[in-house]
Order: structure tokens, then C-alpha cells, then sequence
């Protein structure tokens, strides 16, 4: 969430980044809550005090009269705090949900726009992979080398499912390693996370836990959800805690299952293994310092393109326009892998987002830092970042497209070959 005595401050500049990143939210009303929970906070104050007041008059010796008296005040101050205190949790509850909808601040340098027309391609590494044949998608390589198996899936587990089958296992698995070994060399720690998050946590982060826009997965009874993403479990690893700044940055790297409901989503851009309901990924996450994390953003950046270049895969790096950024990105960057059995003739398709979120994650998840500048103890809220190492089920869409042979076959790139133990996928005799 954003510092509500910034929005206060800054209605103006707040009202015009909403419109900008297409976010329908009531600014003078979030002002008006805000200016509301404070009145209420001093008045239940200045309450309090005269409670305390009227208690230790009474301690003196007093007349019957004055005593009485002095009762009669302390049950109207009693019943004054309580209404008030009433009136105080509604107001918080309230401003509370409505400042949730306010969006991050943007970039001064991002694209503004609607939707992917204001994306802007800022790198284009490689070439979209030439062929003397007619290029399959990877459903019906996949189908023929006997990898993955939808139909079954739809009917075990429902439609955006699916079965992976001998060599496209170890490709997975493979593909999990190759990141961590790539990240750990950065400087992260490797984690397995747990695939569930208390929906504090989730919300936190920003996600709606529940409800028809949210795209995860509320557990029926419990307070709690699937993980569309290591962000989330990553990020609340450290809910609640005050960093030392000299302890920043800290990196952690996450391999998680994530499960996402995908509600409409649909079209021959959506087929197969690009949008599913359960895939493996490894997500970089950093706390950093806020005048650290520009450069984080840059560094992480460069480690996804790093993962892409030794796969091989040509791609290119897109600065995600406004209307594109979701609510806690500040800025966003995205690889889009090409992918030569998208549409007609290819397509590029995103396979990793990195987004620097500044403190818009860690003042709802209480992650401060402290530090000391010229003698005096400073305290804020730590910048939070995450990015893709590797979206498993998209890398290998990228792999089996970019890598086929026109025998039908698909080679491994060389740099994941000692991973998966095979050097190509030969068509089943």
C-alpha cells in the first residue's frame, strides 16, 4: 500500500497515476477515511486521558456528592471510548480496503498507456529462429515424442492440466537445477517453499485472496491459500521484521509449485503449456535498501537474460507500460521468448517479469529497516524486488519450438545437457 500521509500530501499526483495505470479507485475518499481514522485515533486519546484523570481523582477523599459525580464521568468516558473505539475499527476497516486498491507509484521513466499497445521493447537479443521446414507449436511435438499428455489430465484433473512424460521430466527438473545453480552464483539463497500462504500474507503482497477478480486459489475453511508464485511465500518469509541496513541486501530464490485459476482466459495463444493451472518455478526475491533497489532491478534483469541466452532462445526485454503493471509493481520489465509455433508465422511470448515494488509489499507486511545517519537512528520500510528465474512450463515451450529438428526430433541446448543427462528427444520407435 502507499504511505497514506504521501496520498494525503500528494492527491493530485496520486489521482493522475490511478488513471494512468487504469485503476478505478475514489482518492478523495481514501483522504477523506484517512483524515476520518486520525480524528478518531486523538479523540479515543484525549479520551483516555481524561479516564486516567477522573481514576486518579478518585483515589482523593472526596465528598459523596463529588464522588458520585466523578462516577458518572467515568461511566460516559467508558461508554464514549467504546463507541468510538467501535467506530474506529469500522473506519480502519474500511480505509483499509480502499487504500488497497490504490496502485504503486510509476516510474518516471515507464511507458504510459493502456494495456500491451504502451509495452515498449527495449532489447532484442538473437534473431526468431529460421527453419528449412515448417515449424510445429509445441503441442504437437510434444504429442508426438510422447512428453506431454492434456487429454488425460483434463479428465483426472480438468481442463489446463496436463501429465509430463519421460524426457520432458528430467527436462523440468533440469530446468529447475540449471536456475538455482545460475542464481545461487548471484548471491541467492536456495529455498524450497511451502506451496500454501496464510491470506494476510497473500494480501500483503497484493494479491486478492478471494473473490471473482482474484486469480488463486482460496483453500475452502481455512484462512489460507495456494501460491500463485514464490513471491508470496518469499516475501512473507520475513513479515514482521526489522532489517539492520547493513544486513541488506538479502537475496532468497524460491522453487515452488504455482497454481493459478486463469479465469477466461482462452485462445490459441493460451493452448497447451502457456497458461496452465499448476506449474514449477524458480522466483528471485531481494529486500534491499531504497536507494539500492534501481540497481537490484537492473542485476536481476540481467540474470534472466543471462538463464535465456544460455538456452538459446532468442528473446527480447520489454518495459511494461502503466496500464500493464498489475498494483504493486513501480516498475516492471518482462522477457518475452520467441516462440515459432505462436500464431501464423511465431510469436514472442512472455516467459519472466521483474518488478521492483519499492515499499509498496513491506508496509502491509511490516518489513522495516533501521539505520543510523549522523548519530541519529532512522527507521523506513524496505524496498522489495521479484523476478522469474524460470517459468518451467514456458521455458520448455521455448525449447521444444526453438530446438526442433526437422526429423522431428528436439536438440537440448548445450548448457542443459549435463542437467538432463540427454543431449536431444528422439521420436519413440
Amino acid at each position: 500500500m502507499l504511505d497514506l500521509k504521501y496520498v494525503r500530501a500528494n492527491a493530485d499526483a496520486v489521482r493522475k497515476n490511478a488513471a494512468d495505470r487504469a485503476v478505478d479507485v475514489d482518492v478523495d475518499a481514501v483522504i477523506a477515511l484517512y483524515d476520518s481514522r486520525n480524528d478518531l485515533i486523538q479523540r479515543v486519546e484525549t479520551l483516555r486521558t481524561e479516564r486516567n484523570d477522573n481514576a486518579r481523582a478518585m483515589k482523593a477523599k472526596l465528598e459523596p456528592e463529588e464522588r458520585s459525580r466523578l462516577i458518572d464521568e467515568g461511566r460516559r468516558i467508558k461508554e464514549e471510548i467504546t463507541r468510538l473505539e467501535e467506530e474506529l475499527t469500522r473506519v480502519k476497516g474500511e480505509l483499509d480496503t480502499q487504500a488497497a486498491r490504490l496502485p504503486n507509484m510509476t516510474h518516471p521513466d515507464a511507458p504510459i498507456g493502456p494495456g500491451e499497445s504502451a509495452n515498449r521493447v527495449v532489447e532484442v537479443l538473437g534473431t526468431p529462429t529460421a527453419f528449412a521446414f515448417q515449424p510445429r507449436d509445441h503441442v504437437e511435438i510434444a504429442t508426438d515424442l510422447d512428453l506431454v499428455d492434456f487429454e488425460t489430465a483434463a479428465r483426472v484433473s480438468g481442463p489446463k492440466f496436463y501429465y509430463l512424460k519421460n524426457e520432458a521430466v528430467f527436462l523440468e527438473l533440469a530446468l529447475s537445477r540449471f536456475a538455482l545453480d545460475i542464481v545461487q552464483s548471484h548471491g541467492f539463497t536456495p529455498t524450497i517453499t511451502p506451496d500454501i500462504a496464510k491470506t494476510e500474507i497473500v494480501s500483503g503482497i497484493g494479491f486478492s485472496p478471494r473473490g471473482p477478480e482474484s486469480n488463486i486459489y482460496a483453500l475452502e475453511g481455512e484462512n489460507a491459500c495456494l501460491v500463485g508464485t514464490a513471491e508470496i511465500t518469499l516475501g512473507g518469509y520475513h513479515a514482521g521484521h526489522t532489517f539492520s541496513s547493513d544486513d541488506l541486501p538479502v537475496r532468497l530464490a524460491g522453487l515452488s509449485h504455482c497454481f493459478r485459476r486463469e479465469a477466461g482466459s482462452a485462445g490459441q495463444f493460451s493452448r497447451g503449456l502457456y497458461r496452465v493451472h499448476q506449474f514449477s518455478k524458480v522466483e528471485m526475491f531481494v529486500y534491499a535498501m531504497p536507494d539500492q533497489s534501481e540497481e537490484i532491478h537492473a542485476q536481476m534483469v540481467g540474470i534472466e537474460k543471462e538463464i535465456f541466452e544460455r538456452l538459446e532462445i532468442p528473446f527480447r526485454v520489454v518495459d511494461i507500460g502503466s496500464g500493464d503493471l498489475g498494483g504493486p509493481a513501480y516498475r516492471k520489465f518482462d522477457i518475452e521468448a520467441w516462440m515459432p509455433g505462436r500464431g501464423d508465422g511465431g510469436e514472442w511470448g512472455e516467459v519472466t517479469s521483474a518488478s521492483n515494488c519499492t515499499d509498496y509489499q513491506s508496509r502491509r507486511l511490516g518489513i522495516r529497516y533501521t539505520q543510523t545517519v549522523e548519530g541519529r537512528k532512522e527507521r523506513g520500510f524496505v524496498h522489495l524486488l521479484n523476478g522469474t528465474a524460470v517459468a518451467v512450463s514456458r521455458a520448455i515451450i521455448a525449447i521444444l519450438e526453438n530446438h526442433q529438428r526437422a526429423d522431428g526430433s528436439v536438440a537440448i541446448p548445450e548448457a542443459l545437457a549435463p542437467y538432463t543427462g540427454f543431449a536431444r528427444i528422439d521420436k519413440r520407435l
